[in-house]
């Protein structure tokens, strides 16, 4: 029989492995709970985790079980409640909610657990993907990392290596102390040899006996640690291929667009942009607000200012090529773009609307998606934006809030492969 002992030590991560197991196992009931979980959440709350709940009948394994048949014999425990003969009632019903009961009234509770921020996160996004993610990369601007670049003797303390530095240092002793450490071996077997002859007391033991003082002297004499010893990790700079995106958020608040109408389109963009961030390392948001004029604003003024107006939806258009060409080149940016509009505008507008997106801005950008809210029938610009056929452009319609999940999904959904 053979015995095997594992002792490697267990490192703090250990039951990382076990978890990516059980999650691979059981993925299609958590992305299942994962959905019903979203539908009933605000996206302001979408990056924390979420309880899952998994049935227990999901978790059931096969098991091995002795056949029937043979002679056995069985002691059964008694009772003192009931005898030979007696009826029990039913349990009432729902007696059994919340676990899986079966017709004997035995079940088990389901299995819950807590998926964390990342974990929740990928099964949220698992199965959308941007066009043309990555298409640019920063040749002439690369991003500078530090990484480690192995150890130095000289440095500075907070960059200590003190694993390094101690095996530098038994090395060390090992080696100054190697040849002394023999020599004191010799000397101490021959004074044992004269010992053994009765010649303790002679001239020669006497020399043995300082020789091994003196080497024993010597050794004690090697440092625990030195200035030598000393390691330090060294970190360098290094040039890493960068990608980085843009994303312009293009919100009509004019009269027209209610508070309600507002809320829906500002939950889509907080959405596009947790999607865009775990996709790039780097990503700048554009705000541009417009009525009859555009403006370019900060975060807390597009999703919290009050101003509103008429509506011609081509000074944002206008006004967002303006920033392109200034700040974000379309040779050095990935560019994507959602524009939230109820769909009205003025008449003569929306055809130069048309024009600026199909002649001037789609050839820029990798993503163009247009969102009409709570319009019941097509509007001027939507009647304007459905002529135009580009692969890089999508448009949708969403009329309440429990469509942005389905929209979302539905725009950002990975394609078929050919």
């Amino acid at each position: 029989m053979n015995h095997l002992i594992d002792r490697r030590l267990s490192g703090k991560n250990k039951s990382a492995v076990n978890r990516q197991r059980f999650l691979r196992r059981f993925k299609a009931q958590i992305r299942r709970a994962a959905a019903d979980a979203v539908s009933g959440r605000k996206v302001s709350d979408l990056e924390r985790g979420e309880k899952i709940s998994i049935p227990a009948k999901d978790l059931n394994e096969p098991q091995f079980h002795h056949g029937s048949g043979g002679r056995r014999n069985v002691v059964h425990p008694g009772n003192k409640d009931f005898v030979t003969g007696d009826q029990v009632d039913r349990p009432p019903s729902g007696s059994g909610q919340g676990s899986s009961a079966s017709q004997d009234g035995e079940g088990m509770d389901e299995f819950v657990f807590e998926l964390s921020r990342e974990e929740f996160m990928n099964f949220f996004f698992e199965d959308l993907a941007l066009p043309d993610l990555v298409k640019k990369q920063l040749s002439a601007t690369p991003e500078i990392k530090r990484v480690r670049a192995g150890f130095v003797s000289e440095g500075n303390p907070a960059n200590l290596n003190v694993v390094r530095s101690m095996k530098t240092a038994l090395g060390r002793r090992l080696a100054m102390s190697a040849g002394p450490r023999e020599a004191l071996r010799e000397a101490e077997e021959s004074l044992a040899e004269l010992t053994a002859r009765g010649e303790a007391d002679s001239e020669a033991a006497t020399l043995l006996r300082e020789e091994i003082a003196a080497l024993r002297t010597r050794i004690a004499a090697v440092p625990f640690i030195d200035a030598y010893d000393l390691r330090y990790t060294n970190r360098i700079d290094q040039a890493q291929p960068s990608t980085r995106a843009v994303m312009f958020c293009l919100m009509d608040v004019s009269g027209s667009m209610d508070e309600e109408r507002k809320n829906i389109a500002k939950r889509f963009f907080m959405l596009l942009y947790l999607f865009l961030t775990r996709n790039y390392e780097r990503i700048d948001v554009v705000f541009i607000r417009h009525h009859t004029v555009a403006m370019e604003v900060s975060e807390d003024e597009f999703f919290h200012s009050r101003e509103s107006g008429g509506t011609v939806v081509s000074s944002a258009l206008e006004l967002m090529l303006d920033v392109i060409r200034e700040r974000y080149p379309s040779g050095s940016w990935n560019i994507y773009a959602a524009q939230a509009s109820d769909g009205d505008n003025w008449h003569d507008d929306s055809p130069r609307c048309r024009e600026l997106l199909q002649g001037a801005i789609l050839p820029l950008v990798q993503y163009y998606a247009y969102v009409e809210i709570k319009a019941e029938q097509p509007q001027s610009l939507w009647q304007e934006y459905e002529q135009i056929a580009d692969p890089g452009f999508a448009m949708r319609r969403i009329l309440d809030l429990p469509d942005i999940y389905p929209v979302f999904r539905d725009l950002f959904k990975k394609k078929a492969a050919a």
